[in-house]
């Protein structure tokens, strides 16, 4: 499973001009399920979030976790975290999960991201989605569970 994790002051995304979630200051997070992710993988990397100092202190550094500041997260599926670009022109998705195996994995990232406290909105699994954000920072941190 992989997440990028964008910082943001703002952010929200839209399903045929409708929001479908929207959040204040927080992370976006655009979330890949792989082949071979399971229900444990999912929860391991949303236990890692919520305490990941990347939020500013008084002092301006990085040194306050999403919990500590209130944060909260827009979790957007985003199957392309998986391309493949090391031949052709064309992505390669053969190590993205299918979506009958992606869709409840996602739900479950987001139900465990959820039950650490943080507020969670969330995009439509499987809709052509537009996202707007406003950066903060910018920040931007890149998990993957396969590196742990």
């Amino acid at each position: 499973m992989r997440a990028l994790l964008q910082r943001v002051r703002s952010a929200a995304v839209y399903v045929d001009g409708q929001v479908t979630g929207a959040i204040g200051a927080g992370w976006l997070v655009l979330l890949g399920v792989g082949r071979g992710d399971d229900a444990a993988v999912a929860r391991g990397l949303a236990a890692r979030i919520p305490h990941l100092r990347a939020f500013p202190d008084d002092a301006g550094r990085m040194n306050r976790s999403a919990l500590e500041v209130g944060a909260e997260c827009l979790v957007v599926s985003q199957f392309t975290l998986y391309a493949d670009l090391r031949r052709g022109r064309r992505p390669y998705f053969g190590e993205a999960a299918p979506p009958e195996v992606a869709r409840p994995l996602v739900d479950v990232f987001v139900e465990a991201l959820a039950a650490q406290g943080l507020r969670v909105a969330t995009g439509r699994f499987g809709a052509l989605m537009e996202i707007h954000l406003v950066a903060d920072g910018p920040v931007t941190l890149w998990l993957d569970s396969a590196e742990r």
